[in-house]
């Protein structure tokens, strides 16, 4: 049985069996990410409900684990060399999964570089820009009446979308086959539904955005992983 004592993330959020990967995180785009990689690569894991409050996530336990106070957070404890390794940042999660695995990067260097860089695309601009188009659509930002803040990060939500779209429209999958590319962004493409900014960034103007959507929402991992951790205790 794996010893986690060392990780004081535990004393708070208790495993239950040890010997599997420990995943600290709630629903929100980037926590979906890394349980649908793990659905997706059969990793067993055990799921920890960490809450956006401050009681959670600036908690001295979680801290620990990921100084930026943002989930999600693992802790393998098979990690490299056999010993355990704490690991936060989602797309670093991902690309860590996926060479653990041996899935969901490619198959050559070539494959994994273009996984990666549409990864790097989610993680610098995607997401970002989707994130801040729905503070200032359904969140305190939405009551600004100054609406410049919202437009600019319309207007380069609507430019990224548009980059998506011109490649989705000649494949199914951002990166050629099916990979952790494709998990990083799928679940902010469906957060818009959630922030209700389907139409302030034009997503009708993108029928094969819509038709990737829906295959990725289709995959049974998928559909085990939007739900993990439950938002509910």
């Amino acid at each position: 049985m794996a010893d986690l004592s060392a990780f004081p993330i535990t004393r708070k959020w208790t495993p239950k069996d040890p010997s599997v990967l420990q995943l600290f995180s709630f629903p929100t785009p980037n926590g979906v990410k890394v349980a649908i990689m793990l659905e997706e690569t059969g990793l067993p894991y055990e799921a920890h409900r960490v809450t956006l409050s401050d009681a959670d996530v600036k908690s001295p336990e979680f801290l620990s684990l990921n100084p930026n106070n943002k989930i999600p957070a693992i802790i393998d404890p098979d990690g490299p060399d056999g010993q355990p390794l704490g690991l936060f940042e989602s797309g670093a999660i991902l690309l860590y999964l996926g060479e653990k695995t041996g899935k969901l990067l490619g198959e050559t260097a070539a494959d994994k570089a273009r996984v990666t860089q549409w990864l790097m695309f989610q993680m610098g601009g995607l997401g970002p820009m989707l994130g801040q188009v729905g503070f200032f659509a359904k969140f305190a930002g939405a009551q600004w009446e100054d609406k410049r803040p919202r437009d600019r990060y319309a207007s380069e939500a609507k430019r990224l979308l548009a980059v998506l779209s011109g490649e989705l429209s000649q494949r199914d999958w951002i990166a050629g086959e099916f990979s952790a590319a494709d998990i990083a962004i799928a679940p902010w493409l469906n957060a818009l539904n959630y922030y209700g900014t389907k139409e302030l960034v034009g997503w009708e103007d993108h029928p094969a955005l819509q038709a990737y959507l829906n295959r990725f929402m289709a995959r049974d991992a998928v559909m085990r992983g939007l739900n993990v951790p439950p938002r509910e205790g």
